[in-house]
């Protein structure tokens, strides 16, 4: 199942993100570009990175130059975990290009790539919540509660990875069809953001 795939994928990258777990550190994808796999460990790496990038900013005594900085850099972000999911869709439309398109076929709430965008986060929360179910420096309540909620993380990875995979086979067999409205992201372009559009 592509979701299983995928979710191995998002395990690799976030398990060497943590090796040096440093927010600057380089980037290497084991990948070849012309592979999917790329692209989700692109897209799983920007989102580990972020992850940590909202940690830090969130220390109530950062420098205000410090977390402009690191404000700049979640923007950038963004654009970059946007972007690699309009790839992966790509890669879903060329693949079902040829499909032929049932009569009655439904479009979905969302595409394929945004829905895997949200598998890609929750591999990071299950990560996190597993290393705080694990803390043996944390009191038996916390553990306790973070159990709870790591259970409650898993029981959403078995939904999200069902569900994205009946989306998938439906796509295949023309019961649903794609459709991907590109992200018009107003406040990155200096002409559509009026604050930028009066520096120029």
């Amino acid at each position: 199942m592509f979701s299983d795939f995928a979710f191995r994928i998002f395990e690799e990258s976030i398990n060497n993100y943590h090796i040096k777990d440093k927010v600057d550190q380089p980037f290497e994808n084991p990948y070849p570009k012309d592979d999917v796999a790329h692209l989700l460990y692109r897209k799983n790496w920007i989102d580990t990175v972020q992850w940590h990038y909202e940690d830090l900013i969130r220390d109530p005594g950062i420098d205000p130059a410090d977390a402009l900085v690191l404000k700049r850099k979640i923007d950038a972000s963004n654009q970059d975990r946007t972007d690699l999911v309009e790839y992966i869709d790509g890669y879903f439309l060329k693949k079902y290009q040829s499909v032929e398109v049932l009569e009655n076929a439904t479009i979905n709430t969302e595409s394929p790539a945004w829905a895997i965008d949200r598998l890609s986060i929750l591999a990071l929360k299950i990560y996190h919540m597993q290393e705080e179910a694990n803390r043996t420096d944390a009191t038996s309540e916390h553990v306790k509660k973070c159990q709870g909620k790591l259970a409650v993380l898993l029981e959403q990875r078995k939904d999200l990875s069902t569900a994205i995979d009946q989306l998938l086979a439906d796509i295949e067999t023309g019961r649903k069809y794609m459709k991907v409205y590109r992200q018009m992201k107003m406040y990155n372009d200096d002409e559509l953001n009026p604050v930028l559009r009066r520096q120029k």
